[in-house]
């Protein structure tokens, strides 16, 4: 994992106190009183929700498992209390929804496809939230990071896709993780694969993006948007890659299409 100067981390501590006051002044401008997040176990959340609470705003900080793993259910549950423990302004929830997508699935068991279930579980959290939000007059806030948001598009549309703001969705994973150390993220959380958790089998990112890593796939979508390729076989099986998966996802990174007359 990269290694940052002391210039590089006074820079990410300069990051991090300008996506801080751009959620509050966001917020303040909206007539919002409260942040709500989901919080996985993930370094995205716990960096977003860290973010949150530091705005001083009301922040609720909301675990949702879903037939969870116990070890991402733990983590989840740890950067809840670490939050609570340090800012006062934190309510920590726990949803468990595991019954309600149970029933669900039952419902549909005549349409049993696992990514459209795996995607079912993302959008459930996603109305969780917003009816939180709506009875606390908050704003859904997004963790996606710059690669997921607007390079592979590696979220569900209309589940962690559908929020109101996304602190986080101009910054590459690597930076994500540097900030979580500059905030005090739970080492646990840092050092942990990232997982979306939609999955049974536990499947980690880096399963579901063809074995490509986040350093991998920053350079690639780099790449992509240069003007000049790669010369390096290695790197230009990746960009190939990468392209593959950005445009199989395109879809969700662009506009709705609509018929005009």
């Amino acid at each position: 994992m990269t290694t940052f100067a002391t210039e590089d981390r006074l820079a990410f501590a300069s990051l991090q106190d300008r996506i801080t006051d751009w959620i509050r002044d966001y917020a303040d401008q909206a007539g919002m009183k409260s942040l709500v997040v989901g919080i996985s176990g993930g370094i995205d959340s716990a960096v977003v929700s860290s973010l949150c609470a530091r705005t001083g705003l009301n922040t609720f900080a909301v675990t949702m498992p879903i037939r969870q793993r116990p070890d991402l259910h733990d983590l989840s549950m740890r950067q809840g209390l670490w939050l609570k423990s340090r800012f006062s302004n934190v309510c920590h929830e726990v949803v468990d929804l595991t019954s309600t997508f149970d029933e669900f699935e039952r419902k549909l068991i005549t349409y049993p496809n696992l990514l459209g279930l795996a995607n079912s579980r993302s959008r459930l959290r996603m109305v969780t939230l917003y009816q939180i939000a709506q009875s606390v007059n908050g704003l859904v806030v997004g963790t996606g990071n710059k690669v997921e948001d607007f390079g592979v598009g590696f979220y569900t549309k209309y589940g962690d896709g559908g929020v109101d703001i996304s602190p986080i969705a101009d910054c590459y994973k690597t930076e994500v993780w540097q900030m979580g150390r500059e905030l005090g993220v739970l080492q646990e959380i840092i050092d942990a694969a990232p997982t979306d958790g939609l999955w049974d089998d536990g499947r980690t990112d880096q399963d579901q993006l063809g074995g490509l890593s986040y350093a991998e796939l920053e350079l690639a979508m780099a790449q992509d948007e240069s003007v000049s390729a790669t010369e390096d076989p290695k790197e230009y099986e990746v960009l190939t890659q990468y392209r593959r998966i950005r445009r199989r996802n395109l879809h969700k990174m662009l506009p709705i299409p609509v018929f005009k007359r």
